[in-house]
């Protein structure tokens, strides 16, 4: 006689294998990135590099000290870039302006990829949360004030360097336990998303977001894809993306557009809120990014329908 498997335990035996084989997956992109960024400020190549960047502080308000918590946020992510923003002297301006830019473009390498793996070619999703990120400090620098452009009078003082081991198995130390953090949430979100198709509630879902998806310049489709990158981000959330976007078979289009909104807007919950001890307003940390992704995708979506539409005098040739 057969034997049933109960629907909820059903659920989880499937989510956790989708979520192993997304682990794995995205561990194959993010462990050696992450490797490759630990010799890079562990040889001091990460310290140097800032001085690159020194003409582009200027541009968007900030002293030239800043391009270091910004390219480490580039390469490592928030948390990186947080910890060398908490002890060079930066005034809550200053550190106002990193912050919306971080919070737009961090992790650019590991989260290109992924979302190349889910619709969108990694150069475009780059250059879009680098352009959306300039454009807004500038901006709101200009609102802030141009006095938050000033040097810093004291030099950041430089911690004694540990030894290459030591050193190597603090960063194994980091990644095993955020490997399992990963692990525990990507699997989470698979039986979550499972469920949600074994009870049909996608749809149910989707039909309360949908009001916002037209003000946001998405596709009721993509409902629930976005509101997993803006609840997990794009990191924890990607698995789940790339899962999802490879069942439906969404147009290209729609997950361009998509990766547009959440590349520039996502992990709304977490993200901001690292940087509220540093004494920067909410208000700075979640509206200007949400404005931010807004003006994008319609834009985006903008310049797609001009270039499909084609010009009145060609219109008027096809007719004729």
């Amino acid at each position: 006689m057969e034997t049933r498997t109960h629907p909820i335990k059903s659920s989880f035996e499937r989510g956790a294998v989708k979520g192993w084989q997304g682990f794995l997956w995205m561990g194959k992109i993010i462990l050696p990135v992450s490797f490759a960024t630990f010799l890079l400020d562990y040889s001091g190549w990460l310290d140097r590099i800032d001085g690159w960047l020194e003409p582009l502080m200027g541009t968007i308000h900030l002293p030239a000290m800043a391009a270091l918590p910004l390219l480490a946020g580039l390469l490592t992510g928030i948390y990186g870039a947080i910890a060398a923003m908490s002890v060079l002297p930066f005034t809550v301006d200053q550190m106002t302006l990193m912050a919306v830019f971080l919070l737009i473009a961090h992790s650019l390498i590991q989260e290109g990829l992924i979302q190349r793996q889910s619709g969108c070619p990694a150069w475009m999703a780059t250059a879009v949360r680098l352009g959306a990120a300039v454009l807004t400090v500038f901006l709101l620098g200009c609102v802030v004030g141009p006095e938050t452009v000033q040097n810093v009078a004291a030099d950041p003082s430089v911690s004694t360097r540990l030894m290459f081991w030591p050193a190597l198995q603090g960063w194994a130390a980091s990644m095993a336990w955020l490997s399992l953090k990963m692990l525990f949430i990507i699997t989470a979100l698979m039986i979550f998303m499972d469920m949600l198709k074994r009870y049909r509630l996608i749809d149910k879902v989707a039909r309360i977001i949908e009001p916002f998806m037209g003000l946001l310049g998405l596709d009721r489709q993509v409902g629930v894809l976005w509101m997993t990158a803006a609840v997990f981000g794009i990191t924890y959330g990607g698995a789940v993306i790339v899962a999802e976007t490879r069942e439906r078979r969404l147009p290209p289009d729609q997950l361009k557009i998509l990766h547009v909104s959440i590349g520039i807007n996502h992990a709304m919950v977490e993200d901001p809120a690292l940087f509220l001890p540093l004494g920067i307003h909410p208000f700075w940390l979640w509206i200007p990014r949400l404005i931010t992704a807004v003006a994008f995708t319609q834009a985006y979506r903008l310049w797609l329908w001009m270039k499909k539409t084609p010009p009145a005098h060609c219109r008027h040739h096809r007719t004729s």
